[in-house]
């Protein structure tokens, strides 16, 4: 196979796929949507099987804990992909939304209304289940999309491939706006990023290394983030039941995940009542300590912490620990360390909440809540594409109105400018 002539069809297919699926009515995307989670309901026990391929080739080949998590398609997670489809097919079409029409002193009316990006490129790692959040998000948003998922996952992404298929055929829309990369072959991705004439936005959803690699190689705009170092800060006016709820969710509910707590500030004057309960359920859970000295004093079986500690994203049972005087320190230290994914106060006083809210730089900022809701689904996108920690286009959570554009319109009857 020629990759460079292979992926130049992938191309051409989707640009016309995306001017078809541009101009779709919502009710041909919906019954897509719904056709693929049909499709994907009837076929768990194949998704299965095909994924049990992927996870003992993962084992064979080294893949570690949290890499395998994110590869299993459990009955849970298959459900999970069905119930996103269903929730994206239920979410307004922004397609055709116009805002902000006002009419201006010439007389003309201006506004903006919301349009596809056009062809998207994706490329992620391990999870199966992005491609099909992918596809919905892409398909509703009116673009034509170009996924390529990790070789670790190829039978699964090949099965879950043929369910998208069959409901773009049910719903008589073109194959092609959905195309995922057959082959396993690294220069398939040099190629997609590079493709400028077909491919109008990269999405990389993976490990550091993978991401970096895009940012620096593409010659088409990213939407990417690099870490999920995320904290949660426990102020002294906090709330000891709230606090070691959400702290432990953060932490334990999932390891391998970018929302996941990596670092947690506790304020000196609520450290002795909530670090021990913290760390009894911890330790319970096998996660492992390690704290500023202060942390340590209280917590005999803490490891002292090194400055590495604090500019690490664990994706392990793993959890740095570090005392602050109050909100002025723990803000100092989140706006230094963190990633700007991620980050949550716990506090019973409204005040220091806001301005938490307001001075914490990063894409989602929480108050009395865990850090795992930084997600696409349970923000009520329904699905999400990535979690975007830069500054334009999309921030946070990438759902459909971050997979389209506004363009000025203007509407006058006659009106010409003196």
């Amino acid at each position: 196979m020629d990759i460079k002539d292979y992926m130049q069809g992938l191309g051409i297919n989707a640009k016309q796929a995306g001017r078809e699926i541009s101009r779709a009515s919502s009710g041909k995307k919906n019954l897509a949507l719904l056709e693929i989670a049909d499709a994907i309901d009837k076929n768990r026990e194949l998704l299965a099987v095909e994924n049990q391929k992927d996870l003992h080739a993962g084992q064979h080949n080294g893949l570690d804990a949290a890499a395998l998590d994110r590869l299993a398609l459990t009955p849970k997670a298959i459900q999970a992909m069905i119930e996103g489809l269903k929730q994206v097919a239920a979410l307004p079409d922004p397609v055709g939304e116009i805002i902000d029409l006002s009419y201006q002193p010439s007389g003309i009316q201006v506004g903006q209304m919301r349009v596809p990006l056009g062809v998207i490129g994706i490329i992620y790692e391990s999870r199966p289940n992005v491609t099909v959040d992918a596809a919905a998000l892409c398909l509703k948003s009116g673009n034509a999309c170009i996924l390529r998922g990790g070789s670790e996952a190829i039978h699964s992404n090949q099965a879950i491939a043929a369910c998208i298929t069959q409901g773009l055929q049910a719903a008589d829309l073109p194959v092609s706006a959905v195309q995922i990369v057959a082959t396993a072959d690294r220069a398939a991705v040099g190629e997609l990023i590079t493709m400028n004439q077909y491919v109008d936005i990269i999405v990389p959803r993976g490990g550091k290394s993978l991401i970096e690699r895009i940012s620096k190689e593409a010659s088409i705009p990213v939407i990417k983030h690099l870490d999920g170092l995320c904290h949660v800060y426990i102020d002294d006016s906090a709330d000891i039941d709230k606090a070691v709820a959400i702290a432990v969710n953060a932490k334990t509910q999932r390891y391998g995940v970018c929302n996941a707590m990596e670092t947690l500030l506790v304020a000196d004057n609520i450290a002795v009542k909530v670090l021990p309960l913290l760390a009894k359920s911890y330790l319970e859970k096998g996660v492992e300590l390690r704290g500023c000295l202060k942390t340590c004093s209280l917590l005999p079986e803490c490891i002292r912490a090194t400055e590495a500690d604090w500019h690490t994203e664990y994706l392990a049972p793993i959890l740095s620990i570090r005392i602050v005087d109050g909100i002025d320190e723990a803000i100092e230290h989140i706006n230094r360390y963190s990633s700007q994914h991620t980050e949550a106060i716990v506090t019973e006083d409204y005040t220091l909440a806001r301005r938490f809210l307001r001075e914490v730089d990063s894409s989602s900022v929480m108050v009395n809540a865990s850090t795992r809701f930084a997600d696409g689904f349970e923000y009520g996108l329904g699905a999400e594409i990535g979690i975007s920690t830069d500054k334009l286009h999309a921030r946070g959570p990438v759902g459909l109105k971050g997979l389209t554009s506004l363009k000025f319109i203007v509407l006058g009857d006659g009106h010409i400018r003196l």
